[in-house]
This record gives C-alpha cells, sequence and structure tokens, in this order.
C-alpha cells in the first residue's frame, strides 16, 4: 500500500539537492560581479579592468601614448585591452563555475545556464 514513499525520499532529496545547487550558483553569480580581473595592451601602456562577469570597470592609459599622431595606436591599444580583459573574466567565470560543480559532486566540465 506505501510501496511507493521510497520514490517521494528519493525526490524530496532531488528537490533539495537542486535548490542547494540554485542557492549556490546565485551566490557565484552575486561573487562573479565582486571579482575583478585585469587585461592589458602594450606591454601594460594600456590595462582595462573588469568584473569577472565581464563588465568593465576601469580604463588606465599611461599619458606617455597621449599622443594626437598615435591616435589609432591608442585606440587599438585600448580594444586589445579590453579583449584582453574579457577573455581573463571568461576563464575566471568558468573556473569558478568548475570549482562549485566540483564542490557539488557534479561533473566539472557540466554546462551551467549563464
Amino acid at each position: 500500500m506505501f510501496k511507493g514513499l521510497g520514490q517521494l525520499g528519493d525526490m524530496a532529496k532531488m528537490m533539495k539537492a537542486a535548490k542547494e545547487m540554485q542557492e549556490r550558483m546565485a551566490a557565484l553569480q552575486e561573487e562573479l560581479t565582486r571579482i575583478e580581473v585585469t587585461g592589458e595592451a602594450g606591454a601594460g601602456l594600456v590595462r582595462a579592468t573588469a568584473s569577472a562577469k565581464g563588465v568593465l570597470t576601469g580604463l588606465s592609459i599611461d599619458p606617455s601614448i597621449l599622443v594626437a599622431s598615435e591616435k589609432e595606436v591608442v585606440e587599438d591599444l585600448i580594444l586589445a585591452a579590453i579583449k584582453d580583459t574579457q577573455a581573463k573574466a571568461k576563464a575566471r567565470e568558468q573556473e569558478e563555475q568548475k570549482k562549485l560543480l566540483t564542490a557539488l559532486g557534479l561533473p566539472a566540465d557540466m554546462e551551467l545556464p549563464g
């Protein structure tokens, strides 16, 4: 008569695990907004800073390259620094997600919703 109750217990465990994963993912997403990464170009003449979510938060340009005749070079360095920062942000986000998955006992290469 109560044969199916074992499955309900398993379902409750699964729901609890899913809720824990959801809570930890939310915490990770919040943490990623606080983690900063820095990319650079021109051997550090241009540096860009972003959150691990890829939101640009700062840009630093060495004044020695601010010469009107070098405008295109400066623009290229700025773009290169931003792209470097974005790549580092994506790598850091993936690294943090893998840590979370491993902590939850899941495969580190599992795809998570962004």
